[in-house]
């Protein structure tokens, strides 16, 4: 049996929902320089490799997946969240226990001055009270936090690091 006597055993007629659609595939199929019939031959073979290919998934995979996905960003982001919180309420521990020794008068032994003051204190401009407690994070409501830098600013002044002036602190290094 030749071609021409199979004919009406291989053929597919599809009905296009419009005419508009038809001329559309057509466009297609000129812009690649095939017939109308091997365009969609080649799209139907393209659909089903995809199908039978290991890395083509289905969408309900896909929906399960993001699901976990999202499921799993959740979480992360709690345990994250929980982290933060932890981290805050150690800075502030940490920012007590340092107040705490620049704030007693009897404490011997080595103080650690905290870097971030030195460095806002060398950053070449007279800076404020205020701007000074902000810089550092600490709250000017604060007592243990404000005494600290008070104690922190008067052992630099000792040590003639920095001066007052009236408009607030001036490294002198």
């Amino acid at each position: 049996m030749g071609k021409t006597e199979t004919i009406k055993e291989r053929a597919v007629y599809a009905y296009l929902p419009s005419v508009e659609m038809k001329e559309q595939w057509t466009k297609y199929a000129e812009e690649m320089g095939t017939s109308l019939s091997k365009f969609v031959m080649e799209c139907v073979r393209e659909y089903i490799d995809e199908r039978e290919d290991s890395a083509f998934v289905k969408r309900g995979e896909l929906v399960h997946e993001t699901g976990k996905l999202r499921e799993r960003v959740r979480t992360l982001s709690e345990d994250l969240e929980a982290r933060n919180a932890l981290i805050a309420r150690l800075e502030e521990e940490i920012r007590r226990y340092r107040a705490q020794i620049f704030s007693d008068k009897e404490f011997q032994g080595i103080r650690t001055y905290d870097k971030r003051l030195i460095e806002a204190l060398k950053a070449g401009t007279i800076i404020s009270d205020d701007n000074l407690l902000a810089e550092l994070g600490a709250e000017p409501r604060d007592p243990d936090a404000v005494k600290s830098i008070a104690g922190q600013l008067e052992g630099l002044r000792s040590y003639g690091l920095v001066e007052r002036t009236p408009k607030g602190w001036r490294w002198k290094g």
